[in-house]
């Protein structure tokens, strides 16, 4: 009994023992959580609580980045606009309100001189309450009591009973209120009103100063962008919303990035491309006790961009371009012809020097334009022979042709189908003459080769599906068919045929087929010039910080490859030389600026009547160059879409060998072959 009795005691101070060791413990743990919460996270924890027990506002918007050209020409500014705005108070009533109106419209001026009759009666039905019940008949009151009339009827009564002699009771006084009035009070309740915008100093100092008292008013200096160069490139730089005017399918995005409901935003465009660039920082102030505001941190006005744009460049473009559009819409044979497009840009590292497109619409008996730069990346056009380079290159890498393999191109004959000829007979033609001649046979029989066919005369055209895929591959790798990935919010792939039938494959290798949009045809252009390296063109050059020193160099960016031999890539130079000394491209470039390039032209089809199909034949043409070949600066593509109408006559107009050879010169005379701008312009 004893030997149980000393067990049991044992076991007591074993568990008496156990517990005290799990209180220090813990205390232990608590200590250390209390260390470390107020030594090593005490300032975090402090700021959150700061965060949760004071309250910040922000002030008004603040200048966005400016926006520059690569010789820092500015071409987007900011300019201050003082403003007036009315946000209706809790509990404010409507006599107050027209007492607010008939004070403040003696204070600022307001053009009231459109006002119209509805405002004004409107207006009238609340001074003369009285007057405007007598418009109502008692039996019509009795059908609006029997529920006949609703109270709405009612009002469109009083206001289709209340005539011009009831308005002579309103002077001109009374006419500016109820003006003033129908501005507060237009759109929904809780929404700010914009009573006036760019409003004087005076009347901007006065609702400053009386903010208080004037129940509701306002102000605010606000920024609005100022385009230094008019329309030009309006549309590449994009719109910024108005005070209020997010969209609301954006507007959970911008508030998760801190931004308030009230702040402008990039909505499309460069403005959007660089939003998190561009926007600015507003003034942050803390409420006092007192409710005044102390300043914790000043604001300041956006970084600025430097685009790969020259200005100069760009607007003796648009002039010239300007001048032919024109004039080709009074050729013949361009009635569904709208306009061209033109885009430089230089091949070793993608910038842009320029990008422009004039459409043409009549008015007032004469053709005008409009710019649409931003068409060259949202417009598609069927590419024609300019393709054949990058044929060339898939005949080349499935060993359909090799270098010097050659064909006679004479008109081809296939079961069913209607003969296949280039635009005359060449004969026989190697590779690099099937280029420099534009031999649309040599094309055939090389798609024909690749999809697994031999040619005899009226043989039934069978090939391989896959081949469409052989060359939709190296197309890509071009930048054909695919996005080009300039730094821009949206652009265009292009149309993508689905049918695999054999005749539409060697159509396909003559440009015949697919669309694509003028800047892939310029990224195409550059990549061969590139020696088949295809890079990401682009707008932006730099960011420069608050004291204009350069705080980021935006860098050239290698999308691929072309996956072929070196050899083949300097055929094609070779070839595209060829077509611009002694081809089809010859004379249309200065030979002393050692062009190379490739013309095309191609049958397309649109849509007249809007009805969803194309219907109505057309001929395009595009023209792609670099220069000089040794060694390249600039890579230009002009494109017509649709400049004749066949159906009205064989003439076409050659506005796309002006708009080269112009483009050309006006480039030139900016540049010197060695790609240094030239000081003395």
């Amino acid at each position: 009994m004893r030997k149980y009795k000393n067990n049991k005691k044992y076991n007591i101070n074993k568990r008496i023992t156990i517990l005290e060791i799990l209180i220090v413990s813990i205390f232990i743990v608590i200590f250390g959580r209390i260390c470390y919460l107020n030594i090593l996270r005490g300032d975090y924890y402090k700021m959150l609580l700061n965060n949760m027990t004071n309250v910040y506002v922000y002030g008004n918007s603040t200048p966005r980045g400016r926006i520059y050209d690569r010789n820092m020409k500015l071409l987007v500014d900011n300019k201050a606009i003082k403003s007036i705005y009315y946000q209706k108070e809790k509990n404010i009533t409507t006599n107050e309100e027209i007492e607010l109106a008939y004070f403040i419209s003696n204070k600022i001026n307001l053009d009231y001189d459109n006002i119209s009759d509805r405002i004004i009666k409107e207006f009238f039905i609340l001074k003369y309450p009285d007057i405007s019940n007598k418009k109502i008949k008692s039996s019509e009151l009795e059908d609006l009591k029997n529920r006949k009339l609703t109270e709405e009827d009612i009002y469109e009564l009083k206001i289709k009973r209340i005539d011009q002699e009831d308005l002579k009771l309103f002077n001109t006084r009374d006419k500016k209120s109820a003006y003033l009035y129908y501005l507060m009070n237009n759109g929904y309740s809780y929404e700010e009103k914009i009573i006036k915008k760019d409003v004087t100093d005076k009347e901007y100092a006065y609702i400053s100063e009386n903010i208080s008292t004037l129940k509701g008013f306002k102000t605010k200096l606000e920024w609005e962008r100022k385009y230094l160069y008019g329309d030009t490139l309006r549309n590449i730089f994009g719109k910024v919303s108005e005070s209020n005017k997010i969209p609301a399918e954006d507007l959970k995005y911008y508030l998760s990035l801190g931004y308030s409901r009230d702040d402008r935003v990039g909505l499309t465009g460069l403005e959007k491309q660089y939003e998190s660039i561009l926007k600015g920082t507003k003034d942050k102030f803390k409420v006092m006790e007192d409710n005044s505001l102390k300043l914790v941190e000043k604001g300041s006005r956006g970084n600025d961009i430097v685009l790969s744009i020259d200005i100069d460049l760009q607007l003796e473009l648009e002039n010239m371009l300007e001048k032919e559009v024109i004039k080709t819409k009074n050729e013949a044979n361009t009635d569904f012809y709208t306009g061209s497009f033109i885009t430089m840009q230089k091949p070793t590292t993608g910038e842009i020097y320029a990008m422009l497109s004039e459409q043409v619409y009549y008015d007032k008996n004469k053709y005008k334009t409009y710019n649409y730069e931003e068409g060259n990346m949202l417009t598609t056009v069927t590419p024609g022979s300019v393709v054949k380079g990058a044929s060339m290159i898939v005949g080349y890498n499935n060993r359909a042709i090799d270098i010097g393999a050659s064909f006679y191109d004479h008109c081809i004959y296939l079961y069913n189908l209607p003969e296949k000829c280039s635009w005359r007979t060449l004969g026989y033609v190697n590779d690099l003459q099937a280029l420099q001649y534009s031999s649309n046979v040599y094309q055939y029989m090389t798609a024909m080769k690749v999809g697994g066919f031999t040619y005899s005369p009226h043989k039934k055209l069978k090939i391989n599906e896959d081949a469409f895929n052989k060359y939709r591959s190296v197309y890509y790798q071009f930048g054909l068919g695919t996005k080009t990935g300039i730094d821009y919010p949206k652009e265009e792939t292009g149309y993508k045929g689905t049918s695999k039938a054999g005749d539409l494959l060697i159509n396909f290798a003559i440009g015949q087929y697919d669309t694509y949009t003028p800047l892939q045809l310029s990224q195409y252009i550059s990549t061969i010039a590139n020696d088949g390296i295809r890079i990401k063109p682009r707008f932006l050059k730099s960011v420069l910080d608050k004291e204009q020193k350069v705080m980021y160099e935006n860098e050239t960016v290698i999308i691929n490859k072309v996956e072929t031999q070196k050899k083949y890539m300097k055929r094609i130079q070779k070839g595209f030389r060829l077509v611009m000394t002694n081809g089809t491209g010859a004379g249309y470039i200065k030979y002393e600026y050692d062009p190379a390039g490739k013309t095309g032209t191609s049958e397309s089809m649109i849509d007249i009547d809007n009805d969803g199909v194309v219907d109505n034949e057309t001929i395009s043409n595009n023209f792609i160059t670099y220069a000089p070949y040794n060694k390249p600066i600039v890579s230009i593509m002009t494109s017509s879409p649709n400049v004749q109408n066949p159906k009205r006559g064989e003439y076409k107009s050659d506005i796309n060998y002006r708009l080269m050879e112009k483009s050309s010169n006006i480039f030139f005379k900016y540049y010197t072959k060695n790609g240094e701008r030239r000081k003395n312009i």
